[in-house]
């Protein structure tokens, strides 16, 4: 089983009504306060952390003094307009003590939906995670209507760690992990401790309610869990509501873990290589020799480029005879490639107007064989 000891890049889950009191809508510092203290304590390990959070909305409604009942969508965005600015700068707060710093990463569905977003959002976070940041991701509430939502902070929370790569992903919830049945209504309702297969059965578990301020049940749980596990991500449910939930976790506190078959980047060439390839890039004999010994594949070992693609889709890698050799995702259009094929990266700016990538196809976006 996993355990959160373990995680060398951790995506956590926070739900509004941990960060939000539900009566005064005030921010919940004190408890904030005290997660700071754990993620110092994961990031002194090494381990990156992405923190996914609810709040924006829930926030920005005590500020304006909206109804605490269902908002229309007009005013629900205006929450979130006033909500970020607040939300941000009590994680900026919260961590700066620590030598901590803070980004703000606001995304809807459509982001993930399409594949030049995606790759911006993944690009932009692994960078910030290099340079030792904790992002701090949120939908974009204040421009985001129906057809472009996440809808709820779980399965959000499970894209993220998709995205990155990620190999645990941490609900912090407003219940310690999931039950046969509400515990709240059945006494003889039972924790499970890890599932490590979501069946019909543990699905017709699931209820929909969610708190006073959260919009994600045990359904919007168990669809991230499946996300996250399919991707190599291990992901625990637990309680949230506890002075530092992650340290309590380590020590042992109740939680359910779903767990994961495959670690990421396994995880992550599986599904590269399912993938149909939309066009072949055949190599010279160099190219090969590099890729076989773990290097990304860069345009000047690029002899040919075949077919229509476009940033990001799969291509077949060809040796210089045509034989395949196995199957990567381009970080350049076709268009793009077979211009600045054979060039160097010092070439590029005058070839495409901008000064580009170097790698064509990036190592961790590609299988041999």
């Amino acid at each position: 089983m996993a355990t959160l000891s373990d995680a060398k890049r951790l995506v956590i889950k926070i739900g509004s009504a941990l960060l939000v009191d539900r009566d005064s809508g005030a921010l919940r510092a004190e408890w904030l306060h005290a997660l700071a203290l754990d993620v110092e304590a994961i990031k002194a390990r090494g381990t990156d952390v992405v923190i996914v959070s609810s709040g924006s909305i829930a926030l920005g409604r005590g500020v304006l003094e909206l109804p605490a009942d269902t908002l229309a969508l007009e005013q629900s965005q205006a929450a979130a307009a006033v909500g970020q600015i607040r939300l941000a700068r009590a994680y900026e707060e919260a961590l700066a003590p620590h030598d901590l710093t803070t980004a703000q990463v606001l995304v809807t569905l459509e982001d993930s939906a399409n594949r030049r977003r995606y790759l911006n959002s993944r690009a932009t976070l692994e960078q910030l995670l290099t340079l030792g940041v904790v992002p701090i991701v949120n939908e974009n509430d204040t421009i985001a209507t129906d057809e472009i939502r996440y809808g709820d902070n779980d399965r959000l929370a499970a894209q993220v760690a998709v995205t990155i790569g990620a190999d645990q992903l941490i609900l912090l919830s407003d219940v310690d992990g999931f039950y046969s049945a509400n515990p709240v209504e059945d006494a003889a309702a039972k924790r499970y401790d890890t599932i490590a297969e979501i069946t019909p059965e543990i699905e017709a578990m699931a209820g929909d309610a969610g708190s006073g301020l959260s919009k994600g049940g045990m359904k919007t749980k168990l669809l991230a869990a499946k996300m996250a596990t399919q991707a190599g991500c291990a992901m625990a449910i637990t309680d949230g509501f506890v002075m530092r939930p992650l340290k309590a976790l380590e020590k042992g506190a109740a939680a359910t873990w779903f767990t994961a078959k495959d670690d990421p980047a396994q995880a992550r060439k599986h599904w590269i290589a399912a993938m149909k390839p939309k066009g072949r890039i055949t190599l010279d004999a160099g190219a090969v020799t590099a890729l076989s010994g773990g290097k990304s594949l860069l345009p000047a070992g690029v002899s040919a480029v075949d077919g229509a693609f476009g940033r990001g889709d799969p291509v077949a890698i060809l040796t210089p005879d045509g034989a395949p050799l196995g199957q990567g995702l381009s970080r350049y259009t076709s268009e793009e490639a077979a211009l600045i094929k054979g060039r160097h990266t010092s070439d590029f700016e005058a070839i495409l107007g901008y000064s580009g990538r170097a790698v064509l196809i990036h190592r961790d976006d590609m299988v041999l064989g």
